[in-house]
């Protein structure tokens, strides 16, 4: 955890200033509540789906790595970086209409790793997809 922790609305806007990259955006992924303990976020399924009318599994995979990826960042405090090296997805319902939400929550939160839990659910509560993605966490170049 960065040693001054901000609060809780400070780490929200910290996440909305730093914006969930144009991926996000393009798939309306929008920010519920960013802490040092959770983050949450809700995308809607119109304008993601299969052809067949179902939330895309790639499109859960995004919220998740959004989620995942913003909060190690956030852990891994100002002059270091953490990136995605591994994640996978258990997808058990799918969502056809509304939003679905995630939440994410860290499972290791270590100084070269992290690993974050996010179950994704529907409008009613359902569980869909649960994502778990690992961060590596690197010092910046000096510049």
């Amino acid at each position: 955890m960065p040693t001054d922790v901000p609060s809780p609305d400070d780490a929200l806007a910290w996440a909305t200033g730093r914006g969930m990259g144009a991926l996000a955006e393009k798939m309306g992924i929008e920010w519920v509540e960013f802490t040092a303990d959770r983050a949450v976020a809700r995308m809607p399924v119109e304008g993601n789906t299969q052809p067949v009318g179902l939330l895309h599994g790639g499109a859960y995979v995004v919220l998740g790595e959004s989620l995942g990826s913003m909060h190690a960042n956030f852990h891994a405090g100002p002059g270091r970086l953490a990136v995605g090296i591994d994640i996978n997805a258990t997808h058990t319902r799918s969502a056809t209409s509304g939003y679905v939400t995630g939440v994410c929550t860290p499972i290791h939160l270590g100084r070269s790793l992290t690993v974050h839990e996010i179950i994704v659910t529907d409008d009613a509560g359902r569980r869909c997809s649960t994502v778990r993605i690992t961060n590596m966490v690197r010092d910046l170049p000096a510049s």
